[in-house]
Formats: structure tokens, sequence, C-alpha cells
């Protein structure tokens, strides 16, 4: 074994879409921008892993149309290896991205590709996945792919259970840790057949996913940072204070900044603390492959005021 992190997951062109503010239902309104970026969360976490400094390998799946090689673009340039990506007769994994005058954004995501990511595909690249010492995980692919992978992963997993989906019960308390945001949380918890903690707090969350046996559990908090679950209970990691352009792509910035320091050896305090100043560093550009930062940039500080 390595300290190679193998992630498993959807590659998707994204049409970037800007707004004033974000349409009401049946309004129409006049944007800027159609320029066709990389994206998909698990090419997102990977491009963030390894522009840091990470061994990463992805596993994943393209189409055969003129949106594949934007697609892979920045994979490349970041020397993520694409020994796992198959080309198949579809068309690529497409993202409408729209993203307001306050940052804020709304996804269609359209599977293409990805949705060839079930267990006979993802099984095709076995010992790729068993070999890594992390494998990272979302919930953009199909659910046979996902529990084929999970099954597979003989180390540590990591699962960012985004968006939510029903998977095996064993298969996702496989997470160490499980990385969710507070409704993923909630959604997790229901999923499992467990009760949302009346109070909904964020921390109450957090131990009541605990209680279901994951090993580990961080549950990022927006512009607060991230709550993480450790031997002395749930520690609150604070985010650096940033003017935020585009929270595109924010939380697999932070996914990535976990596992790249996670393989690393880091401890799950300290690479937390890390993956909240990667995030918050994503927020201050545009786009979501694009605005990550690399191993030569400096991250904001959670001392900084911006």
């Amino acid at each position: 074994m390595t300290n190679k992190i193998v992630v498993v997951g959807s590659i998707n062109a994204d049409l970037m879409v800007r707004v004033d503010r974000h349409p009401l239902p049946g309004e129409t309104l006049h944007g800027s921008g159609g320029n066709i970026a990389p994206g998909g969360k698990g090419a997102n976490q990977a491009v963030a892993a390894a522009a840091l400094g990470a061994d990463v390998t992805m596993v994943g799946a393209v189409g055969t149309d003129s949106n594949a090689q934007p697609a892979l673009e920045l994979l490349k340039k970041a020397n993520v290896s694409l020994a796992g990506v198959s080309e198949v007769e579809d068309v690529t994994g497409l993202a409408v991205v729209v993203v307001d005058d306050a940052g804020e954004n709304n996804i269609i995501v359209i599977g293409g590709a990805n949705t060839t990511m079930t267990s006979e595909l993802v099984d095709s690249y076995s010992e790729l996945i068993s070999e890594a010492s992390i494998v990272v995980m979302q919930g953009e692919i199909p659910r046979s792919g996902f529990e084929a992978a999970a099954r597979l992963a003989r180390h540590r997993l990591i699962i960012n259970l985004a968006p939510v989906v029903d998977v095996d019960r064993d298969l996702l308390l496989k997470a160490d840790p499980l990385i969710v945001n507070e409704h993923e949380g909630a959604l997790v918890l229901e999923q499992l057949g467990a009760s949302v903690p009346e109070s909904s707090s964020p921390i109450d969350m957090v131990d009541a996913l605990l209680a279901q046996g994951f090993a580990s559990v961080v549950m990022t908090v927006g512009s607060q940072g991230a709550l993480v679950s450790c031997d002395d209970g749930v520690i609150s990691v604070p985010s650096p204070h940033v003017t935020a352009v585009d929270t595109t792509g924010a939380g697999d910035a932070f996914v990535g900044g976990l596992s790249y320091r996670l393989a690393a050896g880091d401890s799950l305090i300290e690479a937390a603390r890390f993956a909240t100043r990667v995030g918050a560093y994503a927020c201050t550009g545009h786009g979501a492959q694009t605005s990550y930062p690399t191993a030569a940039d400096e991250l904001p500080s959670v001392e900084e005021k911006q």
C-alpha cells in the first residue's frame, strides 16, 4: 500500500452562467457567461487533492462528445492519473451552474457517461481501487457502482454522500469519515431509519450519526467551517473569513484538501483545519476546479479578515 488516493466518481463539463439574481419559477432573466469548465464532484475532489501535491488516480467515465476534452483538462493539468477513466458511447456528464451576484449557486446535473459507472465498470478497476490507501467517493454515480467501490476499498474510505442517495447501510458505515453538510446529514439519518434530533443543531446531528456506527463524521457548516468527531467529542473547526465570489465546488475543495492531508498522515482534526482553508480559498475565485489552490498558493488563515 502507498499513500495513493483513488477517487471514484463523476466527471462533468460545467456550463457556467452568471445572473444578477436567480429567476423565480416561470421567469426569464438575462445572463452572461456560457463557457464550459471542467467539473463533477469526483473530478473536483481529485483535482483539489492533486493540485496540492497528492498522488491521485481518477476512476470515472466520459463520453465521445466534444465536452470530454474540457472535462478532463484540469485533471490532466493537476497530474491526476487517468488510468481509471473510461470513454463510453454517451455524452459527457453536464452540469448547468447558475451563479448570482451574491456568489450563491443553483446546479442542474445531467448524468450522461457517469450513469455508466455501474458495478461492472467499477469492478474492471478492482486492483486500482483495492490498492489505494484512501478511496474517496460521492453520490453522483449509480448505486451499484458506488457499492462496488465501497466493497473494493481495503483501507481508508472517505464518503462525501452528496447528493444523498440510497446505498447499502453496512457499506455506508465503512466511511471514515462520512462527510456531509447539515442538510445531507439529516437525510442520511432518515435513510438509516434514525430520527433527526429535534434541536436540528449540527452538533446533535453529528452525535446522532456517530450513534449509527460511523467511525468518524465531518459536517461542513458553510462559512463557519466544520464539525469534526474525535476522541474528545465533536470539535468545531472554524473557517477563515473571506469575501465569497463563487461558492461553486467549495465543498469539493474541502474534501480534496482533507483527503490530501489524511494521505500525508495528519489526524482528522489537523486535516480538517487545513481543508477549511482550502475551501475558503476556493470561494474567492470563479468556477470549481479553476478556483482551487496549488501547493504554491498562500491559503487564508483563520485569523485573517478579508
